[in-house]
């Protein structure tokens, strides 16, 4: 049990935020599940979010109370401003969104146009961003190229959007669970390949497909020991969200195909069970809370 409330201490460069959405990704549940470091626990999870400005620290210039935001990742575990009975709690990455108010720095958020939809933005600040971003911003694929995602939770069909939105034209969709096929179509795959399918190894099933290769093949399968790396969507963090939040709203790329279930925040633990056995089409970040 969490106090759903944030020490609102009026600290330089910070602000308090009322979490009106946030999604639930894979990052949270490693933590949770995987990670045998116990000085990190108790602690509050959740990162991929968008709320309301409630009050302003001194200092504090880009933002006012009642203005829009959705998260930019911390890259670190924060000092905890969130207690629960006198006790402190660790802020995952700096936010903890799993909580109805937080306290984070002014260096966590991105301004976003008031018109976008929270319940839906949210999941752009993590799985959107990170996916399109790697597709785009790293890899910068060009048009006419043939690419190959693997892995398709949200951040895989992310990138499969970032391939089509650069001009790529094959897009080779590959998991083992062929449930997401047909949501990958809908992003833009060309291909969609199960490896289970097949006796070969999938790289050289890719060559025999492509005869010779890929021009760009993008990794989203979600195990943490090939992820970590340094730069991997480059996407910066104040322009680049706000950036795809005025392209959702322009429909020029797709958000609301990317959520499954809507759930509130007394149902999280239902949500971390859904996501540890991939009980819906998209791996990552998917669920989304509305605070009571």
């Amino acid at each position: 049990h969490v106090e759903h409330k944030a020490s609102l201490l009026p600290l330089c460069l910070l602000f308090s935020l009322q979490i009106v959405a946030t999604g639930v990704c894979q990052s949270d549940l490693y933590f949770l599940l995987k990670c045998m470091n116990k000085a990190l626990f108790p602690s509050v999870f959740g990162h991929e979010a968008a709320g309301i400005v409630e009050s302003i620290g001194p200092g504090v210039t880009e933002f006012q109370p009642g203005q829009s935001a959705g998260h930019i990742d911390g890259k670190n575990f924060e000092s905890s401003r969130i207690t629960c009975k006198g006790k402190k709690l660790l802020q995952f990455l700096g936010v903890s969104s799993f909580s109805e108010y937080t306290v984070v720095k002014e260096l966590a958020l991105a301004k976003i146009d008031p018109a976008a939809p929270l319940d839906k933005v949210c999941v752009i600040g993590c799985a959107i961003c990170t996916g399109y971003g790697a597709a785009v911003n790293s890899a910068k694929v060009e048009p006419g190229s043939t690419c190959a995602v693997f892995g398709l939770g949200a951040v895989g069909l992310a990138a499969v959007m970032g391939c089509r939105a650069a001009g790529a034209k094959r897009i080779i969709a590959i998991d083992i669970n062929p449930e997401k096929f047909e949501k990958a179509k809908i992003f833009g795959a060309t291909d969609v390949v199960n490896p289970n399918d097949h006796s070969k190894p999938i790289h050289q099933v890719m060559i025999e497909m492509t005869n010779g290769g890929v021009d760009y093949s993008i990794e989203c399968i979600g195990n943490v020991e090939i992820m970590v790396r340094i730069n991997f969507y480059r996407f910066k963090g104040k322009d680049g969200v706000a950036q795809m939040v005025k392209a959702y709203l322009d429909k020029k790329v797709m958000v609301d195909e990317f959520i499954t279930h809507n759930m509130t925040l007394d149902q999280i633990n239902e949500a971390i069970t859904l996501m540890k056995h991939g009980q819906w089409y998209t791996s990552t970040p998917t669920q989304i809370f509305a605070a009571k």
